[in-house]
């Protein structure tokens, strides 16, 4: 059997030699199966990778229409603004939309995933969900040749299609801002240190500090897992230093929002005792006080490419992985002006 055909119960009836209405009672949860039978079938249906209901996307008449969008939140801006986009190009296109949020977890990831298939989606765009350690849900997606497409957070374990912007450049720029205006001993505070893009805002940020003649110290960097709690822990820790920073990179705006709370908690003054920029820019930023300069990234831009690549794919009988990165641009506030 091709490995890209879908598998049926008639497949996994041959295998096990069995009836085809047996399987299709076990797949079923009838109770009438004896449970011996219907441990074997689920068990081989999930080695075999068998969908109910798998879409034949070259059959016309058995077309949905239909694309499973999964994000972290719809909380944040970003992410919101994605979907924005994101319906309204699959809208011109005749599709319509499915979304779910993950909320940083992996086993609902992979759950909506399951879910989204079962609905007979056409297709996937998906930003994974911070704690998300394995992939082989993704994989499995990948080998039976379901469209998908990766935006913002994403893995270079996975050979997808994806839109991104340059993080690591982005950050030294944003980095180099921050010396440029004054600072000389500068902090990080990231991301989960498995996800993707913090790793390469991280990377951005060390290549800018030895650009300027800075030191590296591994003491000034630590990883937010984004909730507010942590955030004010880890700010609290970093300005707790012997030496501490007079500059701070965050990864989101929402690890900057905290931060910015825990300092001035400790009457620390923003630009004048610590100069900040974070990554977003979500409309927030401009109202704050002071205001938060911040990366900008072209999020409309990114769920039109999200789109496109993805009708590319479900018009195409091979998939062919292509990345997008598309350039950021660092919106300057009274944060990082000392």
């Amino acid at each position: 059997m091709n490995k890209n055909t879908p598998v049926t119960i008639k497949d996994i009836a041959l295998v096990l030699n069995i009836s085809v209405s047996t399987v299709s009672r076990a797949l079923r949860g009838m109770p009438e199966i004896h449970p011996d039978t219907k441990n074997a079938i689920l068990k081989l249906a999930e080695e075999m990778d068998y969908q109910p209901n798998q879409l034949a996307k070259n059959l016309v008449g058995n077309r949905t229409k239909t694309i499973g969008v999964i994000m972290p939140t719809l909380s944040y801006y970003f992410f919101s603004s994605m979907l924005n986009s994101i319906e309204e190009a699959a809208m011109q296109a005749g599709y319509s939309v499915i979304v779910c949020q993950t909320n940083e977890s992996y086993l609902r990831e992979k759950a909506q995933i399951q879910n989204m298939l079962n609905s007979q989606v056409e297709g996937f765009i998906i930003s994974l969900a911070c704690d998300s350690y394995d992939y082989e849900h993704i994989n499995r997606l990948i080998r039976k040749q379901i469209p998908l497409v990766l935006f913002d957070r994403y893995t270079d374990k996975l050979e997808v299609s994806k839109v991104i912007v340059d993080n690591k450049q982005a950050a030294f720029k944003a980095t180099s801002h921050l010396i440029e205006n004054g600072c000389k001993k500068l902090s990080c505070l990231a991301g989960p240190p498995h996800l993707e893009i913090s790793n390469q805002r991280l990377e951005g940020f060390k290549e800018a500090l030895s650009s300027h003649g800075l030191l590296y110290d591994e003491r000034y960097v630590s990883h937010s897992d984004f909730t507010q709690e942590n955030t004010i822990i880890q700010a609290n820790n970093m300005m707790s230093l012997a030496v501490p920073p007079d500059g701070i990179l965050t990864m989101s705006d929402r690890i900057a929002f905290s931060t910015m709370y825990a300092l001035k908690q400790k009457g620390i003054k923003i630009p004048e005792d610590v100069a900040m920029v974070s990554f977003n820019n979500e409309p927030t930023c401009m109202y704050l006080t002071p205001s938060l300069t911040s990366v900008n990234q072209p999020i409309r831009e990114m769920g039109t490419q999200s789109v496109r690549l993805l009708l590319k794919q479900l018009e195409s009988d091979k998939i062919e992985p292509e990345t997008v990165i598309l350039d950021t641009q660092l919106v300057i506030r009274e944060s990082s002006l000392r």
